[in-house]
């Protein structure tokens, strides 16, 4: 007997995935990650976290990135 809600646990769709809590997930996955920004005027890479809620200022030019 097959329903209409039913779904492959081993192939869920990416939107379910992502609804879940990061440790319930398939594949256990942090929400949050690394990124590298790149300041306009001097074309310095920062890497900053994606969760960050401090400004950063670059050393060159009195920006904030």
């Amino acid at each position: 007997m097959v329903l209409q809600n039913d779904i492959d646990l081993l192939n869920p769709p990416a939107e379910l995935e992502k609804i879940k809590h990061k440790k319930k997930r398939l594949v256990q996955s942090p929400n949050s990650f690394f990124m590298d920004v790149k300041c306009q005027g001097c074309f310095n890479m920062y890497e900053l976290f994606s969760l960050e809620s401090s400004y950063v200022v670059s050393n060159s030019f009195i920006t904030l990135l």
